[in-house]
């Protein structure tokens, strides 16, 4: 079995095509995408149509649930895909969840088995964001025994074992190489590069192995469209991996 995996697209249509070109000269036989697949200042309709077409298993991150809630306010990306997106696009995000078994020993989620709001495999603390201890990763995996696990959310490409054998893969994000989050503390995600990132992940024999995969894009139209739409760090994490400018 061999399997793409994408996550965090959030309305970067032509990232995602790049992507898709690529895994299909590659040959996989399902694709997966772990959700945050259209909030944003970019293309959340285009992105919502494209994605309802491909034959694909979907979940819905914390994006897509918080598109969808009427009663706490939105921030700005959320009310930009909410304002374009129309019923059919809505009807389809509701109809996702945030995590599901997939095939006998493959477990799919967008943030932690637990939680779409928690990273699987970073902690974040006072300082800033460090790769998560071996019993962190296993207090947030709540009794998983899938032996792949697969996550997004972070934004950050990774692949660890587990003591007990389990890889857990997040693919990287499709569309936005970077961002700057308040929550539980103020922090920073930064690639340090523009490319879209997804993840190739196979079965062999009974062990599974993943490839972190990053693909080159024409990014120009994204960073700037992001930027007329007054949205400076997305123009800047489009433009370099690096939200801040730094």
């Amino acid at each position: 079995m061999r399997l793409a995996i994408v996550s965090d697209i959030h309305g970067n249509l032509p990232a995602l095509e790049a992507v898709v070109a690529d895994f299909t000269r590659r040959g996989v036989d399902a694709v997966i995408n772990l959700g945050d697949s259209l909030s944003g200042p970019l293309l959340p309709r285009e992105t919502a149509h494209f994605l309802m077409a491909q034959d694909w298993v979907h979940l819905a991150g914390n994006h897509e649930r918080q598109i969808l809630e009427s009663a706490a306010p939105r921030g700005a990306s959320d009310a930009y895909a909410r304002a374009q997106l129309d019923r059919a696009a809505l009807e389809w995000i509701a109809g996702l969840g945030p995590c599901m078994a997939y095939a006998a020993d493959v477990l799919l989620c967008h943030g932690s088995p637990r939680s779409d709001l928690e990273y699987l495999l970073e902690t974040v603390e006072p300082g800033g964001l460090r790769l998560a201890r071996a019993a962190e990763l296993d207090e947030r995996l709540d009794g998983a025994a899938a032996a792949l696990v697969v996550c997004g959310h972070s934004h950050l490409a990774r692949c660890l074992r587990t003591g007990r054998g389990q890889l857990v893969v997040n693919p990287g994000s499709v569309g936005v190489p970077g961002f700057v989050a308040s929550q539980p503390y103020p922090h920073v995600v930064e690639n340090g590069s523009p490319d879209a990132r997804y993840a190739i992940v196979e079965r062999r024999g009974a062990l599974w192995q993943a490839t972190l995969v990053a693909v080159p894009y024409d990014f120009a139209p994204m960073a700037r469209l992001a930027l007329q739409r007054g949205r400076v760090e997305w123009h800047r994490a489009l433009a370099t991996g690096y939200p801040t400018g730094n």
